[in-house]
């Protein structure tokens, strides 16, 4: 496979400093609870807000400040999230009544997680679409007390308006204004004014990913998440333009995005090259994009669409594009083993998942996608294994369990098997 442009190696950031200064933003906070977080909050964005809930007033007021026409797309968008997640939950039935043998009942119910916080990242711009993301699937699956939390708008003590807005929507029923680490070891352990929850969910820096990993084991988490990725397998009868277009919205995310193309025409590539250079310019967020695009996008010329297939494969990118001939597309799709998310053809750009489709964009980066899928109704929900015997079962499987325990050593659990059977002698 050729480099028609390279990426640099990312360089190992100092995970032991990370590590630790993560791990001392827990300590306060489980030390010293609220005062720590209002004292992050003030330190980190300039927020000097005493009461970290945010009012049913404060709600009220940002539908005052957004127009009713960016309410009705938030709307919009909900309905297709809601929708989706509720057809996945359909495919997600309860076994009853399976029996290996006489008299043995097996079966498994599904059960939502009592609690969960959405994590809502802040940063540059108000990410409003991942509140839909992460509070729809959870209310949809059941869960009962559905939380969220975001930073506020630096030097404010507000969380963005149309934030708060998509928050409301969906049917979120408590939200914080703090966010970082802090905000994952409070959701945690608890302070006083916020109960811990059993589920933690949603992206973040390399901070509220670390502060995940420290966390995890106390709290169940989605996945770790690291910069957004996308990968375009493309032939030679795809639009450069429409490929740069989508090289870019990835490359706005933040200076460590990556966008890459692997493809089997090398014109083609040229061609992109020169489109991501004339499209730059007409980006409001042409720093960050040209800085992500420099470093880290990526077009490789493979001999083969089965050559693209096996790195594509091997990579498992967050998000996985497929813009090869038709008469090809459904032996692409059907190699394709790893990947967040895919979207198949040249009029399925990556950006409408993003907000709109119904797919959800919280998804696994840096190869998490070899063992898991993105965040979705399931990962709200447990499924649950049960039994019940009759006298009869108890009677037929005793004998096997006793032999395979004392196999074991375990006679503790040899006897629990066998002082049933020695009582109905």
């Amino acid at each position: 496979m050729k480099a028609l442009k390279s990426a640099k190696q990312r360089t190992e950031e100092d995970r032991a400093r990370l590590r630790q200064a993560v791990g001392e933003i827990i300590e306060n906070v489980v030390k010293n609870g609220d005062e720590a977080l209002m004292d992050y909050n003030s330190r980190f964005d300039q927020c000097e807000r005493t009461c970290l809930r945010i009012s049913k007033e404060e709600i009220q007021q940002a539908y005052k400040q957004v127009s009713e026409s960016d309410i009705e797309d938030i709307k919009k968008a909900a309905d297709n999230i809601q929708a989706f997640a509720k057809a996945q939950k359909g495919t997600m039935g309860e076994l009853e009544g399976f029996s290996p043998g006489p008299g043995i009942f097996l079966g498994h119910r599904v059960i939502p997680v009592d609690s969960c916080c959405c994590y809502v990242p802040g940063g540059g711009y108000p990410l409003y679409s991942t509140a839909l993301m992460l509070g729809i699937p959870a209310k949809v699956a059941g869960v009962k007390r559905i939380t969220a939390c975001s930073p506020v708008i630096k030097g404010t003590d507000r969380i963005h308006p149309k934030t708060l807005i998509a928050m409301d929507t969906a049917g979120i029923d408590e939200i914080y204004a703090v966010g970082g680490a802090q905000a994952i070891a409070a959701f945690t352990y608890g302070t006083e004014q916020i109960e811990p929850v059993n589920l933690i969910v949603g992206p973040g820096n390399s901070f509220v990913t670390e502060a995940k990993r420290q966390c995890f084991g106390k709290i169940g988490i989605d996945f770790l998440a690291g910069p957004s990725e996308v990968l375009v397998i493309a032939d030679k009868q795809a639009d450069p333009e429409i490929i740069a277009a989508d090289l870019l919205a990835q490359s706005e995310h933040d200076k460590e995005a990556k966008g890459l193309v692997v493809t089997t025409d090398e014109t083609l590539g040229t061609a992109i090259l020169e489109a991501v250079e004339k499209q730059l310019p007409t980006l409001d967020t042409e720093e960050i994009a040209a800085s992500s695009w420099r470093d880290f996008g990526e077009i490789l010329i493979a001999d083969s669409l089965e050559e693209a297939i096996s790195y594509a494969n091997a990579y498992a990118p967050e998000h996985l594009e497929v813009n090869v001939e038709k008469s090809k597309t459904e032996e692409v799709v059907k190699a394709l083993r790893n990947y967040g998310s895919l979207f198949i053809g040249g009029n399925t750009a990556e950006v409408f998942g993003d907000y709109a489709s119904g797919t959800n964009h919280t998804l696994p980066t840096l190869g998490a996608a070899r063992y898991t899928g993105g965040v979705w109704v399931g990962t709200f929900l447990k499924t649950c294994t049960y039994q019940s015997m009759t006298k009869e079962g108890m009677l037929g499987i005793a004998p096997l369990v006793s032999n395979l325990a004392r196999g074991e050593g375990l006679t503790g659990h040899a006897r629990a098997a066998e002082i049933r059977m020695e009582k109905n002698e």
